[in-house]
């Protein structure tokens, strides 16, 4: 199948394999697993951060950044469509007993800062105290310009904010801009790192920051329940990742950028290859498409998640020669229609 659901739906290669069967492994709850120390080693060098603490999922990562930051009752200030608001099962206000306040992207992913200050609780006892504010990069598949990282670091310290970033897809973003993914990384107080997504593990992400915070965080995790024992079978793929798979993600641009600009040619389709800038693509269809495009999709050993609002993700499975086949398969649907 060509899966264009998600870039968490990567299969281990043959290679990560191999280097996951011979992982040197330890206990990681009593901190003396090597190959999970170096991996947060590594990933807190190439941040430009002082530590890095490994979870299962991404959900789980944001989740301890954002009780690291925030103490019970405070409040952080996220995109509306921001995965620790909308997509981790209200996690913020269910476990950490914090107020989320959702702000509107731009149309480029960003948040206003003006539309931020205006946010910014004063202090006085009706109202939550504003402690963080969080970012996503890339955000739907779009990447924040350095210029406005920059000021929005500038902008959180002069008000007194910690600033975290899920940088789920951070990478991929480093390498649209052609930068190392310590020019984006390095100025926040905290970043998410998933290597579960484009990067192709299995599971994983990473939590980088100041000892201090990760020490925090790694308090959180504990009551998550997110410590592992012989984690060094899953940290040893990421490792591999570091090395082999941060490079190619510009094949997947590359394809996604490809992949818009054939269905931009089926007329029942709306979409725009030049808002493509990493390896999602979304269009648009009329509703009575959804169901019987998703089938005949299916049919043709296709998967995508049926919407009115398509949204198509290339990623480590998926080639330029399936990129070819799934412009082939949405013609064969239209046609006539």
């Amino acid at each position: 199948m060509i899966d264009l659901r998600s870039d968490t739906v990567t299969r281990p290669t043959a290679a990560m394999r191999q280097v996951m069967a011979a992982a040197e492994v330890g206990d990681d709850v009593f901190g003396d697993d090597p190959t999970v120390n170096r991996l947060q080693e590594t990933l807190a060098d190439l941040t430009g951060h002082e530590a890095g603490l490994f979870f299962p999922s991404g959900t789980q990562s944001n989740l301890a950044a954002l009780m690291a930051h925030c103490g019970r009752g405070e409040e952080f200030i996220i995109g509306s469509l921001g995965h620790s608001f909308k997509y981790e099962a209200g996690g913020a206000a269910v476990l950490g007993s914090l107020w989320p306040q959702p702000l509107e992207y731009e149309a480029d992913g960003t948040l206003d800062l003006k539309k931020v200050a205006a946010l910014i609780k004063p202090d006085d006892a009706h109202f939550a105290r504003t402690r963080l504010l969080v970012l996503e990069n890339t955000q739907n598949g779009r990447v924040l310009p350095l210029a406005y990282l920059k000021a929005t670091v500038e902008f959180a310290h002069a008000h007194q904010l910690g600033i975290h970033l899920d940088g789920a897809r951070v990478f991929n973003a480093a390498v649209k801009l052609g930068v190392p993914v310590k020019e984006i990384t390095q100025h926040f107080n905290s970043v998410s790192i998933c290597l579960s997504k484009g990067l192709g593990c299995p599971v994983g992400t990473v939590l980088v920051g100041k000892r201090e915070l990760i020490a925090k965080a790694h308090r959180a995790r504990k009551i998550l329940g997110g410590g592992m024992r012989q984690a060094g079978i899953l940290a040893a793929a990421g490792s591999y990742a570091l090395k082999h798979h941060v490079q190619r993600l510009a094949e997947d641009h590359v394809n996604a950028k490809k992949l818009a600009e054939g269905l931009a040619q089926i007329k029942q389709m709306k979409i725009d290859p030049t808002a493509v800038q990493t390896n999602m693509v979304f269009a648009s269809i009329a509703t009575e498409h959804v169901k019987p495009l998703a089938g005949h999709l299916k049919s043709a050993g296709i998967l995508i998640l049926p919407n009115a609002n398509l949204r198509l993700v290339t990623h480590l499975d998926v080639s330029a020669e399936d990129v070819g086949s799934v412009i082939n398969a949405f013609r064969g649907y239209f046609a006539g229609r």
